[in-house]
């Protein structure tokens, strides 16, 4: 018994999602709320935490990332499918279209990662690399390029 109780420690310590999840589906159900209206909350709580998230990063690094901007539109139109999705009187070209809208930005968002600065080569001699989220890295850096570069 004691080693089943260790096991379920050490799958919840590495998987600490899945004992978020439970304790949030548990919630839900012992509050009452309907499904639906829990998963708007929780995509509202998620759209906050970009917005802040994206200040944080302006007030620290005093650069606006796109890709926070355009994660908060996506989290916020997939908020209104689900809205428009649950409503009876379900308007289906509304859906479609913010399906369409968020397949844009998705698009957008691959294009804003694709194309981030990273490496900006000026000149033949002269390479600026700028920061990225990884934290091993500096920021604004400029050296001489190789020749195989």
């Amino acid at each position: 018994m004691k080693k089943a109780i260790n096991k379920i420690k050490e799958y919840f310590s590495t998987n600490f999602e899945v004992l978020a999840a439970t304790i949030i589906f548990i919630g839900i159900v012992a509050s009452g709320k309907e499904f639906y209206k829990a998963i708007i909350l929780m995509l509202e709580f998620i759209v906050i935490m970009e917005v802040v998230k994206m200040v944080s990063d302006f007030i620290k690094k005093e650069t606006l990332r796109l890709r926070y901007i355009i994660d908060i539109f996506i989290i916020f139109l997939i908020r209104d499918v689900i809205i428009l999705s649950t409503n009876k009187n379900r308007d289906y070209f509304d859906i479609t279209f913010l399906l369409f809208v968020i397949f844009v930005f998705f698009m957008f968002r691959i294009l804003a990662i694709k194309f981030s600065p990273g490496i900006i080569k000026i000149s033949k001699d002269t390479v600026i690399e700028y920061e990225d989220d990884r934290p091993n890295k500096k920021i604004v850096t400029t050296r001489e390029s190789t020749p195989d570069e």
